[in-house]
């Protein structure tokens, strides 16, 4: 898998290209609407193409493979069937969640043993595991089994699971080149970078996984709790050890902001759960800041969200009309506020596409991002 029709930004690693899949093609830089256990939530399919522009979206291999199973999935003809999605699929590894949600988590040389956090079953994920849950998935883009690092950690804990993410990977490769697709179509695999907040373990990571020729990179472990600029500086430094032709994910992240800049230090891919959780919870993304919709002071308020957008949401529906719902608790706030946050995610990549190509990205950025510190809440 290469980056096609690269182009560089004059005064920044800023830059846009083509991925192709199976499923279609993806314009980078590219944000990927989170549908963990194969639904984004809130947000149906059609609205996801019609009104998100989504290009691609992310399931988890953790939940998909707890539920609804492997055997279900393989029985649909993998996920794209059984969720009736036509475009790319990415499937993270499951290694976060396995991090983050399991119990009893003891991590060995050949893979992690856990407790499901649904029930308490006990199971064991391998490198070649996950290769295999993927491949009955039947995503377009694997993701190797990795540890992710907590902030903070020691170096020397950082040292071991780095080392471990590195052996992983070896296997991780072996599984897939030793594997084939269940559905008649190509599967890409990208390598994860780890290594926390040491530079020394980012690059021993990186040239560890350059060996292997992965079809893409991602840099994992971070968004984890460190300060942004901490974030911003590691993703700088990593990219500079990354092939230029393939793609580059970073994995998790995150707010408007964290996006902008991770474009500008070279970054083609990104995920959050922000934009959906943040609509559930009344928070709508602006051009001019976040919009608490909860707010006794949109009541009567009949603009819309954002009047420079022109989503489903925006084009039908007020700001006052949102709150009465999120008030009234129906059902509906969370899909028009899901679909808002996610149209705005899209636009936010779509417009750095534009910008980066027309040559003034670091110009246009550093001007959205003042934007969008505002709190318009108290204008």
């Amino acid at each position: 898998m290469i980056v096609k029709n690269l182009t560089k930004d004059r005064n920044s690693k800023a830059r846009t290209g083509v991925i192709e899949t199976d499923h279609g093609e993806i314009k980078t830089p590219i944000f990927m609407p989170v549908g963990t256990q194969g639904t984004v939530k809130a947000v149906n399919q059609q609205y996801l193409v019609d009104e998100v522009k989504a290009q691609i979206i992310l399931g988890n291999t953790y939940h998909l493979y707890l539920r609804p199973g492997t055997d279900i999935l393989e029985k649909a003809g993998g996920l794209h069937k059984f969720m009736n999605w036509e475009k790319p699929i990415l499937t993270d590894s499951g290694g976060f969640q396995v991090y983050s949600l399991a119990k009893l988590r003891k991590m060995k040389k050949d893979g992690v043993e856990f407790q499901s956090h649904l029930d308490g079953s006990k199971h064991f994920f391998t490198p070649e595991k996950v290769i295999n849950i993927q491949r009955s998935i039947g995503s377009d883009i694997l993701m190797v089994l990795d540890e992710c690092t907590p902030y903070p950690c020691d170096f020397e804990y950082a040292k071991k699971s780095t080392e471990l993410t590195s052996n992983w990977a070896v296997l991780n490769k072996e599984a897939f080149e030793n594997t084939q697709p269940l559905y008649g179509y190509k599967q890409f695999q990208f390598g994860i970078v780890q290594g926390s907040v040491y530079k020394e373990l980012r690059e021993k990571s990186a040239k560890d996984l350059l060996k292997l020729d992965f079809d893409g990179y991602a840099i994992g472990g971070l968004a984890v709790g460190e300060p942004a600029e901490i974030m911003y500086d590691l993703v700088d430094f990593t990219t500079d050890f990354l092939p230029e032709n393939k793609p580059r994910y970073l994995m998790g992240v995150g707010k408007p902001e964290n996006i902008l800049e991770a474009i500008e230090r070279g970054i083609d891919m990104f995920d959050c759960v922000m934009p959906t959780r943040n609509a559930r919870n009344a928070a709508l993304f602006t051009w001019n800041g976040v919009l608490t919709m909860r707010n006794a002071m949109y009541k009567d308020d009949f603009k819309p969200v954002d009047e420079n957008c022109g989503c489903y949401t925006c084009r039908n529906f007020s700001r006052a009309y949102l709150r009465h719902l999120f008030i009234a608790n129906e059902i509906l706030a969370l899909e028009l506020a899901s679909i808002h946050n996610l149209a705005f995610y899209l636009q936010l990549v779509t417009e750095a596409r534009k910008h980066i190509l027309e040559g003034n990205f670091v110009n246009w950025k550093d001007k959205i991002i003042k934007k969008l510190s505002i709190n318009i809440n108290t204008l």
